[in-house]
Order: structure tokens, then sequence, then C-alpha cells
């Protein structure tokens, strides 16, 4: 199997807020033709937003809704001041804090919000992993 993630796909209950709190983010969508999922182009995977329902559907479970799903996704930035400012926007465009932006115990700096599906979202400075001009993690052996 490559080495790759090729679409990663978060359910809704409401796709028109959904698709309007990521374009708030400064996330455009693409691909709309597929008028039944909201996909979004980020870095080189896709972004996917589709119904609960028919995602749980898709993949043969149950439809359990939004809430802790044992997995966070992360979004790292360059500075301290990013991780504060990405968060107050994303609060300013309808998440909720879930946790506030702090020295972290592994020594870099982060915080949380939960989209308004719930999904939670780490947004994390750390200095030990450069990133790339184009934002992709450079990860020592």
């Amino acid at each position: 199997m490559d080495q790759r993630i090729s679409i990663v796909t978060l359910g809704t209950n409401d796709m028109a807020r959904a698709v309007a709190f990521w374009e708030a983010m400064g996330w455009p969508r693409r691909a709309k033709a597929f008028d039944a999922i909201a996909m979004f182009q980020v870095g080189g995977l896709a972004f996917a937003i589709y119904p609960f329902a028919k995602l749980a559907g898709d993949c043969g479970m149950e439809d359990r809704g939004p809430g802790f799903g044992g997995f966070t996704i992360a979004h790292n930035v360059r500075s301290e001041a990013e991780v504060d400012a990405l968060i107050d926007r994303a609060v300013a465009n309808g998440a909720t804090l879930q946790v506030k932006p702090h020295k972290a115990f592994w020594g870099g700096y982060s915080g949380y919000f939960c989209d308004p599906d719930g999904h939670p979202w780490e947004v994390a400075y750390n200095p030990f992993v450069p990133m790339a001009p184009d934002g992709s993690l450079i990860l020592p052996d």
C-alpha cells in the first residue's frame, strides 16, 4: 500500500452549514458537480463533507452522530500566534472552543476546537517538527 491518504470525509447533519463554515475558514469548495458531497482541495488530498447517515451506511456501520470518534484532525502552523488566530477564527465562524490554546506537555503549543458538527480539530505549533514551504510536515527519522 502506498503511503498516502486521498480523502478524509467527515459526517454532517447540515450540509449548508458545514460548507459555509469551511468556506468562511478560507477553503473554497471544489468539484461542485458532486452535489451530494462537498469537497475541498487540501494540499495533496481532498477533504469532504457528507451526511452522517449516508456516510455510516456507505461503510456498513451504525450512525452514532457527532462526538468523539476515536480520532482528531490536526492542523499545524508556524507559530503560537497562528494557533491563537486560527482558533479565534474558527470560533468566530461557528466552531466551539474545546481546549484553549496552551503550552502543551510535549513542548509545543496547541488548542482544540470542534467544528459545527462536533469533530475535534487540533491547531498546533510544534517546534520539533519542521514544516515545508507548502505546509507539509517533515517528520524526523
